[in-house]
């Protein structure tokens, strides 16, 4: 029996809900696959920080270092000013942790509507592969003459050579090992971010050398959003900066059914990686059994996938086609015709058969 251990962060606001709705599916295919789940649960979110003054505790990189994986629900609470916790949370465990790539499937399921007319399954599925802790994320700037007229403000964007390259090189490995199109398109702006996506498209070709089976192409971040809408099946794989990444990914999760059913990683391919929904916590919604879990059930088949357990991972996939093919009304919050905690009951009964 393969064990693993697992951080288990639930979060803030209905973070709690769509976790606890994905151990259950873990768990469900912990028994039919004879996987050993071990998971250590923390408290780290916006109650805590009220209670305690910090959002990380001294020591909390550390041991979360000993895990084979955090499996996170949401970071995001109204009564804590907005940038806290995402920076003190989010962005400190991915910096610290060195979670240097974003992974963001985007795959619209048999029964799910998307907004584009005309568009099914077999037109929507591809990859975005986005640099997790350089760019203008990396925080570098500040302000001058704060609340005056001549307040300036500086927002530096920062892009090393090393993590480029290895972000670049994990797309080309990640798009061979996918075996589909076999095609990796570069999202820049060459023509007014001169200097940084110099580095990248430079990078880009260089490294593409080294991968001839791999087809190769570039599109500006405007007209990668075009094509997103206007004609999705021409990606296969997308490899970008953060802040590009960002963007593309929140359009993406739309033209697949919306945040719940959005999933993504953080990973550090020589340590610890992260798997959450990609939505907020939505406080609207805390409590009310009626959010969408399937995000989170997402995330954790790609924790799955990550270490190796493929089949274990398919089996939620299939599980979670059969659920909005069959069961579920829609993938809105309060729309589904099920609650938070029946649509997990769903996977899990199509997992245990």
């Amino acid at each position: 029996m393969s064990t693993y251990k697992i951080a288990v962060i639930p979060g803030d606001g209905t973070g709690p809900e769509v976790i606890a709705e994905g151990v259950k599916v873990l768990e469900a295919a912990s028994a039919r696959f004879g996987l050993d789940l071990d998971f250590t649960w923390y408290d780290y979110g916006g109650e805590r920080y009220l209670r305690t003054g910090e959002a990380l505790p001294e020591g909390a990189l550390e041991d979360l270092r000993q895990y084979k994986a955090i499996y996170l629900g949401a970071i995001g609470n109204p009564d804590v000013r907005p940038g806290i916790l995402e920076k003190g949370i989010l962005l400190a465990l991915r910096f610290g942790l060195d979670q240097y790539i974003n992974l963001r499937p985007i795959v619209l399921y048999p029964g799910v509507d998307t907004p584009l007319k005309d568009r099914g399954p077999e037109d929507i599925d591809f990859v975005v592969v986005r640099e997790n802790t350089e760019g203008l994320y990396a925080g570098a700037g500040g302000l001058l003459k704060k609340g005056t007229p001549d307040e300036v403000a500086i927002q530096e964007s920062i892009n090393t050579r090393k993590g480029v390259e290895r972000c670049i090189r994990f797309a080309f490995d990640y798009c061979r090992r996918r075996n589909k199109a076999k095609k990796l398109t570069l999202c820049g702006k060459t023509n007014v971010l001169t200097f940084a996506f110099d580095l990248w498209e430079r990078t880009f070709y260089e490294v593409a050398r080294e991968y001839p089976d791999i087809t190769t192409d570039y599109a500006h971040v405007d007209a990668t959003c075009m094509w997103m809408v206007k004609n999705p099946a021409y990606f296969d794989v997308i490899v970008t900066d953060n802040l590009f990444g960002d963007i593309i990914t929140d359009l993406g999760a739309m033209i697949q059914g919306g945040m719940g059913i959005a999933a993504g990683g953080n990973l550090n391919p020589e340590g610890v990686s992260m798997f959450e929904p990609i939505g907020g916590s939505a406080p609207k919604y805390t409590g009310k059994g009626v959010i969408n879990p399937l995000a989170a059930i997402c995330a954790g088949q790609m924790m799955l996938d990550y270490l190796g357990e493929t089949k274990a991972a398919e089996a939620i996939e299939d599980a979670v086609k059969e659920t909005v093919s069959h069961d579920l009304k829609s993938m809105s919050a309060g729309k589904m015709g099920h609650t938070t905690s029946e649509v997990g009951d769903l996977v899990a009964g199509y997992i245990k058969g």
